[in-house]
């Protein structure tokens, strides 16, 4: 599992770029509000086109400005968890982990539900509504639902923000067990370097 990434993309007066090759592991990147790390996660996912270079995770193109290629966000097997968890409020916890899951293609299914809700310590919260969860607790399913949706690698952009130092500490936990123990490789963006130091298998300055 790796990174293969050269981007970049004029926003307004900045130019954004970022050139990266990495294997399994969490890289983050680290700077200040503005530089545009979530822009780059962005255009990882396919959510913002870059205006030059490529984006490869484990040997699969898809993104090559050259080529003219760029495979849709939904068939990127990208999971992208944000700082708000964005659950779906009409959903209780089982249907948001089983939307992931839906969202998969039966092939690259690697991970199933049983499997996540141990692996995430959050069966006691399959019943519940995502407005009765703590921000820690909601976070932890966001990530459930992203491994669910047969994701091959992980964006998570400032998802410990919101979060008290308890909280905090709880997700960071989590966080480390998915690095260590599934090997996805993992884009993290943050401006807080405690948190950097304690998570990065590498780090990546911008702005």
């Amino acid at each position: 599992m790796s990174f293969d990434i050269a981007i970049s993309r004029r926003l307004g007066s900045r130019d954004i770029a970022l050139t990266l090759v990495a294997d399994a592991g969490l890289t983050v990147l680290f700077g200040p509000s503005g530089a545009g790390k979530t822009s780059v996660l962005n255009m990882v996912a396919g959510l913002l086109t870059p205006d030059s270079g490529h984006v490869r995770v484990d040997g699969v193109t898809l993104f090559d400005a050259t080529g003219r290629i760029d495979v849709p966000p939904d068939r990127r097997r990208i999971g992208y968890v944000f700082q708000d968890g964005r659950l779906f409020p009409h959903l209780r916890v089982r249907a948001n982990l089983l939307y992931g899951w839906r969202l998969a293609q039966p092939a690259d299914r690697w991970i199933g539900l049983d499997a996540v809700v141990a692996f995430l310590g959050i069966g006691d919260l399959l019943d519940r509504w995502p407005r009765s969860l703590s921000g820690g607790e909601a976070q932890r399913v966001a990530i459930g639902r992203a491994l669910l949706s047969g994701a091959r690698t992980l964006l998570m952009d400032e998802p410990l923000a919101s979060l008290d130092a308890g909280r905090r500490g709880e997700v960071m936990t989590v966080i480390e067990r998915v690095r260590d123990e599934l090997g996805l490789p993992i884009l993290y963006v943050t401006h807080d370097r405690r948190e950097a130091e304690r998570l990065a298998t590498r780090m990546v300055a911008m702005g």
